[in-house]
């Protein structure tokens, strides 16, 4: 199995204390993800955030309609969490995000996701359109936030 990494900074103009608790909300994902992939948490009620809540969203993706189940792995409030596939489109799917403050009041926002495709090693054929694919999805991410919270 290959493990794949991206890693995207993001500098916002708004204190850590405004820029969690937005993230600290499942829902708010939708906000920030491209509208072609018809991204939506699925997931009933309200979702306390902590260590093992599970999120299933749904997506479309080339054509396709994808089911994902995710898992809080890590959840330090204010400072970072962890989110890994249960179930989806990947073979593994590891998602770190970190706040950090940063000099006059903002946010130095990091996201570290770790990525294996499915059925190695043919799966490792689709690489090259996986990462455009995420490229695109976090270049959306980062322009949502910085209308969001400001920044560049």
């Amino acid at each position: 199995m290959r493990v794949h990494v991206l890693t995207r900074e993001q500098m916002l103009d708004s204190p850590v204390e405004a820029v969690f608790p937005f993230f600290a909300d499942a829902r708010n994902l939708e906000a920030i993800t491209p509208p072609l992939l018809r991204f939506r948490v699925v997931t009933p009620g309200e979702i306390a955030m902590r260590p093992g809540t599970l999120i299933q969203y749904r997506l479309r993706l080339h054509g396709l309609s994808l089911d994902w189940l995710t898992r809080i792995a890590e959840w330090e409030p204010g400072v970072r969490f962890v989110d890994e596939q249960i179930a989806g489109p990947y073979r593994l799917w590891h998602h770190t995000h970190e706040f950090e403050p940063a000099a006059g009041g903002r946010t130095l926002m990091r996201d570290t996701v770790r990525y294996a495709l499915p059925l190695w090693p043919l799966g490792e054929l689709a690489a090259p359109l996986v990462r455009r694919d995420l490229a695109r999805i976090f270049d959306h991410r980062r322009s949502a936030c910085a209308e969001r919270f400001g920044g560049p």
